[in-house]
C-alpha cells in the first residue's frame, strides 16, 4: 500500500474516532482523509521534515 493511501486511511480512521453519526461527520472524515492523502502524497514525492522547518523558518522571518 503505498504512503498517500496509508495517509489518507489513518485520516479516516483519526475523523471516525473523533465523531460518529451526521453530515458534519461526514465532512470531517472526507476533509482529514483528503489531508492525509496529500501528506502521504508529498512524502512519495520526495518530501521531508526537513523542508517543512525550513519553510516555517523562512515565514518566521
Amino acid at each position: 500500500m503505498s504512503r498517500p493511501v496509508v495517509g489518507m486511511a489513518a485520516g479516516m480512521a483519526l475523523a471516525f474516532a473523533g465523531s460518529f453519526g451526521g453530515f458534519g461527520a461526514f465532512l470531517l472524515v472526507a476533509a482529514l482523509g483528503s489531508l492525509g492523502w496529500a501528506v502521504g502524497h508529498w512524502f512519495d514525492g520526495g518530501g521531508r521534515m526537513q523542508d517543512l522547518r525550513d519553510a516555517y523558518e523562512r515565514s518566521r522571518r
